[in-house]
């Protein structure tokens, strides 16, 4: 490793010393000068899946979320895959990108998944959204999964439920869930300006009381997080198609229980809204926030004073269009998600591309996007360059490390056509860390922190959370890239406000923090 200590044999000690300061900058000189020059690359790893895919009509042109997370312990991160009509699936990680299908109750008609602990036990549960009564499947630590819905006190209707997000209010034995319904099926003058109501549901000794959150324009995607203003805000990705009218994307401040409008600096745009990535790209501390939708895909800088801008077209995320063949029409994002793909310190982002079904107005061949972030802050589309241009009708995914090698794998789940799995192979990529975190308490495992790594290239902030993306999330230990870095101060704000400190040379590894007390 860079940076070793260095024998006791041989030689005038200065003279050891400049030899290895020497060897240490050519080292990183050499580790820059590949990282710059070698584009991303993957391995079509898609035949070692079992055949999966997410199926049916009019209630599944939206959702097929991935849920992913280590369900046994053994640090291969696995995946619970909604099948629509088809029934959903189990995937445990083998290791090295192999995946088997785990036994698991029959669940047909489910839109998306995030995992959570849902009872405070310190285990992985998952939420589980239908288009019908939604689900709790408890877990036991060994990717077994039961259904504990009736069992946990969790209220159910039989509405459809395409978004979902949750957090953890300080002394609450549960964490607070927010459940984002479609339309309302049951409406005679539907589907257009038929939105059903969302719903929060708030811990009770017997499990949730839920309250309806109006009015609801149709989301497609939540979630809860600190805003451009440091406050705890959940974001609502509303689908234009079927509010029509009156609808806007929505901001709902959770400590004073009330939707932010203009006098707050809040203006929120109007778009066929499907998922949201939220990510610091400029080290202020404050997430960008990626908007995914029909046509254009809207990433919103955060500025100072607590509101947001949409980023110039110039930064190259719109990805408005197909970027490969001779389809001028229209894109349409569904899952998006940041990851720093090189692991060269500047978070990368993926968007899940695909028609919703047979809609003559929008691109038919979809693929989907891989924007490489430049040391300048902008984007270039990679995904044909790296091999994961594929155009199948895309909705789920997920940037995760399945294979423990430190680099982001990716996994697509495709509407009417098989899941897709691919092997980062990217050559010359810089060192990483993965921040793991757990704290005493009924939130074990620390939702709503906050982590930042400085190294001497600059400052990365994440925050902790669940919700997001496109109808499926991640339980995953927080993955940076550090590039040549081969020190990182890691600081953790936890949930309570606390806030430790690490100073790490040992790298390439999963770092796991609590709390110092």
């Amino acid at each position: 490793m860079i940076g070793a200590p260095e024998g006791r044999a041989g030689g005038c000690r200065c003279h050891r010393q400049r030899s290895r300061l020497a060897g240490l900058l050519a080292a990183m000189a050499t580790l820059s000068a590949t990282m710059a020059g070698a584009g991303p690359g993957f391995e079509d790893r898609s035949a070692d899946l079992p055949r999966h895919s997410y199926t049916g009509g009019w209630e599944h042109f939206v959702g097929g979320g991935l849920a992913v997370l280590d369900c046994n312990g053994d640090a291969h991160p696995d995946i619970f895959a909604a099948g629509g009509s088809s029934p959903a699936q189990l995937l445990v990680n083998l290791g090295d990108l192999t995946f088997t299908a785990a036994p698991l109750e029959e669940i047909t008609a489910v839109t998306g998944a995030y995992p959570l602990d849902l009872d405070a036990d310190g285990t992985l549960d998952l939420y589980v959204m239908r288009a019908g009564p939604d689900m709790a499947l408890k877990g036991a630590g060994d990717c077994t999964f039961t259904d504990a819905t009736e069992a946990l006190g969790l209220p159910t209707s039989d509405a459809w439920t395409t978004a979902f997000t949750a957090w953890w209010a300080e002394g609450d034995p549960r964490p607070t869930l927010a459940v984002g319904h479609y339309v309302d099926r049951n409406d005679p003058d539907g589907p257009f300006e038929a939105c059903d109501a969302n719903a929060i549901l708030h811990p009770a000794p017997d499990g949730w009381t839920s309250t309806p959150l109006t009015p609801g324009f149709c989301p497609l995607s939540m979630l809860a997080a600190r805003d451009a203003r440091g406050r705890q805000t959940l974001r609502i990705s509303n689908d234009r198609h079927y509010y029509v009218r009156g609808g806007s994307e929505q901001m709902w401040d959770i400590a004073e229980a009330r939707f932010l409008t203009e006098a707050d600096g809040w203006d929120g745009p109007m778009l066929w809204g499907m998922g949201i990535a939220s990510r610091d790209l400029t080290g202020d501390g404050r997430d960008e926030v990626m908007l995914t939708s029909m046509g254009d895909q809207v990433l919103q800088i955060a500025r100072p004073d607590g509101s947001y801008a949409p980023a110039p077209f110039s930064i190259g995320t719109y990805a408005q269009r197909p970027h490969t063949g001779e389809d001028g029409r229209p894109s349409t994002g569904w899952h998006a998600q940041f990851g720093d793909i090189q692991n060269d310190g500047r978070p990368d982002l993926f968007i899940a591309k695909g028609n919703v079904d047979q809609m003559p107005g929008l691109a038919m061949e979809d693929p989907n996007n891989l924007l490489i972030q430049q040391a300048d802050g902008t984007f270039i589309e990679a995904a044909a360059e790296a091999g994961i241009a594929t155009t199948a009708r895309s909705r789920g995914a997920a940037l995760a490390d399945f294979d423990g090698d430190g680099r982001l794998d990716l996994v697509v789940n495709n509407r009417r056509a098989p899941m897709e799995a691919y092997r980062n192979t990217t050559p010359g990529t810089g060192y990483w860390l993965a921040i793991a975190l757990a704290q005493p308490g009924p939130n074990a495992f620390a939702i709503g922190a906050t982590v930042t790594v400085t190294t001497a290239s600059g400052r990365q902030v994440q925050q902790n959370t669940v919700g997001g993306g496109h109808a499926g999330g991640q339980a995953l230990p927080l993955h940076f890239g550090l590039g040549a870095a081969t020190v990182a101060e890691v600081t953790v704000t936890w949930p309570d406000g606390t806030t430790t400190t690490t100073r790490t040379d040992s790298l390439d590894k999963t770092l796991s923090l609590r709390p110092a007390r």
